[in-house]
């Protein structure tokens, strides 16, 4: 449990941190911060007393206490410290993120940068948490995949004063619109097309679709998906379309491709579109609980070409995330943006300029043509 001292102390840094006050701004008076928190003076000054050693605040005799301004302080002992880069993912260890890690850590060591991880599995509190430490530990850098990019983001403070800090930050597979970021990322509606469009030619016109819809890659493969069916000119099914969440992603696709197996033989989707190949992997188990085969009785189209599409004994067809590459190119622009930050770009007119990738499908075993 934390003491009244720290919950003070943290209170007033994360204004700090999130621009609520600005350099040289002052911040409420002991007064006013006692009564905010209902703690003591003596409680208030040592909060505060510890943050001017630390160099967050400063005071200024008969006047009060003022925030520092710390790009001063860091670019003073610029020429000190080590280059630090900070890579964010929403998650770490799992899936297709150590592919994209690795690319992006293997140029960034090799010109001389340090790279700090951090996750924020897909959660606003956890990557204030992470946001909080980078702007505290001064990073040159940052690249960061988006928390749950599809909704209002309650963190955009701190971006902006990652901004206002003059610290450059990249992000990867989506972005927040109202940040107009530099970005690097597939182009997730045409794949959410491709999987579809693919199906179609194989003569599946009852296509179920599974999309996460929190995070703004589901959304713009749905999007995809919707557009191959009005292109091919074949009804949309509105209960062929099942969303979820991050924190349901566990059980709810799972709960509803059971009541879609459920219905009556003749109800029976012929295939199956998943927002990636970790759900369609849980999806062959419930297929396999069925007796029944893929693609003979169902076809299954995943996405990101990842490890999973071919340690099953069903070779999955999918969408080819570009993975290391992302990492790589992702490196290779925060880098650019730190130099020309230093002034160490040659060229007079020189613009780090936003990437998309080209997604192409991987056609396996996974999928057959439909029997007229």
């Amino acid at each position: 449990m934390k003491t009244k001292y720290s919950i003070v102390r943290d209170s007033i840094k994360t204004k700090v941190l999130d621009g609520t006050y600005q350099p040289n701004q002052k911040i409420s008076s002991e007064s006013e911060l006692m009564e905010e928190f209902g703690v003591s003076r003596h409680t208030v000054r040592l909060a505060i007393g510890d943050l001017v050693i630390e160099g967050w605040l400063y005071r200024e005799q008969g006047s009060g206490t003022f925030c520092a301004d710390r790009t001063e302080s860091a670019s003073q002992l610029a020429g000190e410290k080590s280059k630090n880069i900070a890579i964010i993912t929403t998650y770490i260890s799992d899936y297709i993120f150590p592919s994209i890690i690795r690319g992006a850590e293997k140029y960034l060591s090799e010109n001389g940068y340090n790279v700090s991880l951090f996750s924020t599995n897909n959660n606003h509190e956890t990557e204030k948490n992470v946001l909080e430490t980078i702007l505290s530990q001064k990073f040159d850098g940052v690249i960061v995949e988006p928390t749950k990019s599809a909704i209002a983001n309650p963190n955009i403070n701190y971006y902006l004063n990652l901004e206002n800090q003059n610290i450059p930050y990249i992000m990867i597979n989506s972005f927040y619109d109202e940040l107009d970021p530099i970005s690097i990322t597939l182009d997730d509606e045409k794949g959410g097309f491709l999987q579809t469009a693919h199906l179609m030619e194989l003569g599946h016109k009852n296509i179920v679709g599974f999309f996460k819809t929190d995070d703004k890659q589901g959304a713009k493969r749905m999007k995809g998906y919707l557009k191959a069916h009005r292109d091919n000119q074949i009804t949309i099914i509105p209960k062929n379309i099942i969303g979820y969440k991050t924190d349901e992603m566990s059980t709810k696709p799972l709960e509803e491709f059971e009541r879609v197996l459920s219905l009556n033989n003749i109800e029976w989707p012929t295939a199956i579109i998943c927002y990636n190949d970790q759900l369609a992997m849980k999806l062959l188990d419930i297929i396999r609980e069925r007796k029944l085969k893929v693609p003979d009785d169902i076809s299954i189209v995943g996405f990101d070409n990842s490890f999973l599409a071919n340690i099953s004994e069903v070779k999955l067809t999918t969408v080819q995330h570009p993975q290391s590459e992302l990492g790589v190119t992702a490196a290779k622009l925060i880098v650019e943006l730190i130099n020309d930050k230093n002034g160490e770009n040659k060229k007079e007119i020189h613009k780090v300029e936003s990437v998309i990738f080209e997604p192409t499908l991987v056609v396996r075993n996974s999928t057959k043509k439909l029997n007229a």
